[in-house]
């Protein structure tokens, strides 16, 4: 217990002063360090301070310059998507000139389809592959193929159309993305030090694999136009297809449509001519049968009128041969009528003039018949060509859409 209450021991002064020494040497040491931390940190706080600053200008004037280049591109893919919007526009307008010259062909078609039909109503020898038929058929023939034309034109419109479209919407892609890009950037380059909403993200660096170098960038958007200049200049080319195949069809089609009704002209100046000649014809038949039965009346009096003589004739020689005896003579009165009677018949068998007159007669009838039913023939064909095909055909009308 005494030993616990024992004092601690006590130090040499000479110990003391080199504790003290030691102190102060330690101390000013650990100043020396401390400033020297302060300096290295204040010349690495400014040497940071201007890194960072530069940093910072750097990345600003790269933001900067990427805005430029997306405003570019953005300004490019505006005008290339504006070009291609008008294109398509007026590629419109040429479908529908084709949809309207391809509607208009069905009634001319028709048209001539009618009136091949109604031709073959012509009767007898009017029935004939003439040259209007020939024409109809070739008629047929050119609007067909027109319609084959435009029909494959318009397909080849529509799919052009398509295209256009195709890349207008890669156009509204890309500017859309670019837009958004823009409005990022924007942001990213209104935000400075003190800007209230900045804030740490997790992850911010980190490089995703869903980003592209910049060179597949610009490769992107410079497709998107090449691509929209491809199907512009096809557009171009197309319409100027369209615009010759129209105007040629048209041609086409009206140059036959005249060819057609100059057959037609001349066709029937050709039956009403035939016509005419069958009428003057029948006319002088006519006046000829005429005659002919007048002659046959002729003929039949002068016949009749020989029947009082030859019957007085043959009665007188009838009651001579009643005479008796040895008065039953031969004599000059008997010799004579009985000539009489043998000169009488002998003109009447003469006569057989009125069997040909007859005959003639009945040839000219059946002429007269033939002449009348070929009259009504032409008049069918006339009927037919000049007021059913004619008159139809006056609608035609060959538009250059």
């Amino acid at each position: 217990m005494a030993r616990l209450l024992q004092a601690p021991p006590k130090f040499h002064p000479s110990e003391w002063h080199i504790a003290n020494k030691m102190q102060c040497a330690r101390t000013e040491s650990q100043k020396s360090r401390s400033e020297r931390t302060i300096a290295e940190s204040q010349r690495l706080l400014d040497e940071i301070e201007k890194t960072t600053q530069k940093t910072q200008s750097d990345v600003n004037k790269k933001i900067e310059q990427r805005q430029e280049d997306v405003k570019f591109w953005k300004q490019e893919l505006d005008n290339k998507l504006e070009q291609i919007v008008h294109e398509t526009e007026v590629l419109l307008t040429f479908k529908t000139r084709l949809e309207r010259s391809l509607e208009s062909c069905k009634e001319p078609l028709v048209i001539v389809q009618k009136c091949l039909l109604n031709r073959q109503r012509r009767a007898g020898i009017d029935l004939v592959r003439d040259e209007v038929e020939q024409e109809l058929v070739k008629e047929a023939e050119v609007i067909q193929g027109v319609i084959a034309l435009l029909g494959r034109t318009l397909e080849q419109t529509n799919e052009q159309i398509r295209l256009n479209r195709s890349a207008k919407y890669n156009l509204e892609m890309d500017l859309k993305d670019k837009f958004t890009a823009l409005m990022i950037d924007d942001y990213c380059a209104s935000l400075t030090n003190n800007t209230p909403d900045i804030r740490y993200a997790d992850n911010a660096v980190k490089i995703e694999g869903n980003f592209v170098s910049p060179e597949d960038w610009l490769d992107f958007s410079n497709i998107s136009v090449e691509k929209a200049d491809k199907q512009r200049n096809n557009s171009l080319a197309l319409r100027a297809l369209i615009d010759g195949i129209l105007s040629q069809t048209a041609n086409d089609m009206r140059k036959q449509c005249e060819m057609v009704n100059l057959a037609f002209t001349n066709r029937l100046k050709e039956v009403k001519d035939a016509k005419h000649k069958l009428e003057t014809l029948l006319a002088m038949v006519m006046d000829e049968t005429a005659s002919q039965e007048e002659n046959i009346a002729a003929l039949k009096k002068a016949i009749a009128d020989k029947e009082g003589p030859v019957k007085v004739a043959q009665t007188r020689l009838e009651a001579r041969n009643h005479r008796p005896n040895m008065e039953l003579c031969y004599d000059t009165v008997q010799y004579g009528l009985i000539s009489e009677v043998e000169e009488i018949t002998k003109n009447i068998q003469r006569q057989d003039t009125l069997a040909q007159a007859e005959t003639e007669l009945k040839s000219l009838s059946r002429q007269q018949l033939s002449l009348e039913e070929e009259i009504q023939v032409k008049e069918n064909t006339l009927y037919i060509d000049e007021v059913l095909c004619m008159q139809m055909r006056e609608s035609v009308y060959i538009n250059n859409f």
